[in-house]
């Protein structure tokens, strides 16, 4: 037996910022890589976990006293269908798991929605739920986290980030749980290499709003591209990490810079936006990438409004995330990290193709 009470806030959008990209970024954090290759333990606990996600379902072996409580606060309000699906997904395998619960969960939009997010975390906090599933991108969820490490027994999953605080290391969330985005963006930054190879290109950079995301798929993309002398990053934009923020933007970049020969997208919702503005002004040039490989993009590739997208499959992370729950109630000990895995999905591919990686990446939540 479950319950869910699903809100949905909204909030007005704001204005791009020029911005310069960093040259230090991360410095806190470990590489998903880097920190398996330091913790062997870790990484076979994670190995063990990515085989039983991608397994059929074990049932719980305890018997629950009580239902489990769940709060969840995902930034869930935008065109990226990521969220969603991760929530279809987690509950559905932990219904086959046989694990009740009650969960509480509030969408909110990204990089807005501040005051709500802590009222929602406050809450949680204060009824003692049992897991609280959040995100970290901004200073102001790092200093809510810190104040539920330091001060509560809630179990904190951090959804969408996989490299682990190096300054936490003395007491960790629960897990950190999501796609690598440093991996992703690297496979980006393969195929525009392949893509201008041999030629000269110049690129601007629509990061999503300021914060760990931007630095992550953001930073990461800049630094392996510099790496190379024949790209040359034109401008970068924060944006409000919202489509009519990623018009913007690029209508902005092209005004500045009309030669760019390609626009690197940050997050599904800018991307989507960095296309509006190159239908408009029909710039059938400029090669624009997704992030994430959603069902809106994945139609936008179709239709030839994106060129290229890192497909996460979807739903592994909320299967991930039940079966620690499940590990957790067995007094069995969880990974502290788990990543999915990616593909990459261009126009070129045929529909049968994208239609073989939708079943596998949304076996869950299209049920």
């Amino acid at each position: 037996m479950r319950k869910i009470h699903t809100f949905f806030i909204s909030m007005l959008l704001g204005t791009p910022v020029l911005t310069s990209h960093a040259n230090t970024f991360l410095s806190d954090y470990w590489n998903y890589q880097h920190y398996l290759e330091a913790h062997p333990e870790q990484k076979a606990l994670t190995d063990e976990l990515q085989l039983a996600v991608s397994k059929g379902p074990m049932p719980l072996s305890v018997k629950q006293s009580k239902p489990i409580t769940i709060s969840v606060v995902y930034p869930g309000q935008q065109v990226s269908d990521y969220w969603v699906r991760n929530i279809k997904a987690f509950e559905t395998r932990l219904e086959e798991l046989g694990v009740e619960y009650e969960l509480n969960q509030v969408f909110t939009r990204p990089n807005d929605d501040f005051r709500q997010q802590s009222v929602s975390l406050m809450e949680a906090v204060k009824n003692k739920s049992g897991y609280l599933i959040f995100t970290l991108d901004t200073s102001r969820h790092r200093k809510f986290i810190e104040h539920v490490l330091h001060a509560t027994d809630t179990k904190l999953i951090l959804q969408n980030i996989t490299t682990p605080l190096k300054s936490w290391s003395e007491n960790p969330p629960f897990m950190y749980v999501g796609f690598d985005h440093v991996k992703g963006s690297l496979l980006l930054a393969d195929y525009f290499k392949q893509r201008f190879n041999g030629d000269k290109a110049d690129y601007s950079v629509l990061y999503f709003s300021e914060g760990y995301v931007s630095d992550a798929r953001g930073g990461t993309f800049i630094q392996e591209m510099d790496k190379l002398n024949g790209f040359s990053l034109a401008t970068s934009y924060y944006t409000k990490a919202s489509r009519d923020s990623g018009r913007e933007a690029a209508l902005n970049t092209l005004k500045q810079h009309p030669n760019v020969n390609f626009i690197y997208a940050c997050s599904t919702d800018v991307a989507l936006g960095a296309a509006d503005a190159l239908n408009e002004l029909d710039r059938k040039d400029v090669v624009v990438n997704g992030w994430g490989g959603g069902s809106a993009e994945l139609e936008a590739i179709q239709n030839g409004e994106l060129d290229v997208t890192v497909m996460r499959m979807n739903d592994d992370t909320g299967v991930a995330m039940a079966e620690a729950i499940k590990w957790d109630l067995e007094d069995k000990e969880v990974p502290l990290v788990y990543s999915g895995t990616f593909e990459l999905v261009t126009s070129a591919d045929s529909d049968q193709k994208i239609e073989a990686l939708k079943k596998r990446a949304f076996r869950y939540s299209d049920r």
